[in-house]
């Protein structure tokens, strides 16, 4: 059975909620495809350099030599190639952490994860079909009147549509710094929706 890629950006360790939903979902769907295999990437671990200039310098070199088997692109190989995906990344400053953003970039490249036809139109190169984001928001974000300011779901459902993803799905788990909120019951319906996302993931 397709591989799992689980892309692990909760930079608060065992201590993420967001970490917490994750573990709950993937527990759930590896019990329901008990052949699949779940690998993890921990962002925090395996820490990518940002695309400094030195970076983007051997980058284009390697890319324009055609050395697309060359290990900088391996992340970008791993994505592309997972037959499901599943991020963990908690709410930050509208958006999500920085070692998300910088895994993003990396694994953007073309002729990898996407490319272009002879018109010039955009075509997504990876394997999967499913792309979820599992995080946790401090506020609530889904209200009309708040929506707008969310920017980290937004920025991977248009990703999605560059790398051929179909599907985007994300698992939120929201107002939990809200004082005036029972934050363990938030939480236990996001892990009850978790288990049916499970189903169908």
């Amino acid at each position: 059975m397709d591989e799992l890629l689980f892309i692990n950006a909760c930079v608060r360790g065992e201590r993420s909620r967001s970490l917490k939903l994750a573990r709950h979902f993937l527990a759930r769907w590896q019990a329901l495809h008990p052949q699949a295999t779940v690998v993890q990437r921990d962002l925090c671990t395996d820490r990518l350099p940002p695309q400094y200039p030195e970076v983007l310098e051997e980058r284009d070199a390697l890319w324009n030599a055609g050395q697309l088997d060359h290990p900088m692109f391996d992340p970008a190989h791993q994505f592309a190639n997972a037959g499901k995906l599943v991020i963990a990344a908690p709410f930050w400053d509208l958006s999500f952490p920085a070692i998300l953003k910088i895994y993003l970039e990396r694994i953007s490249v073309t002729d990898i994860t996407f490319g272009y036809d002879e018109q010039g139109n955009n075509v997504g190169l990876c394997r999967a079909d499913k792309l979820l984001l599992i995080t946790t928001r401090g506020g609530d974000f889904s209200r009309p009147e708040t929506a707008w300011m969310e920017m980290g779901a937004r920025q991977l459902e248009a990703l999605c549509a560059m790398y051929g993803i179909d599907q985007f799905h994300c698992l939120a788990a929201e107002g939990l710094d809200d004082v005036r909120n029972d934050k363990d019951a938030l939480m236990a319906q996001a892990m009850v929706r978790a288990e049916a996302l499970a189903e169908v993931f």
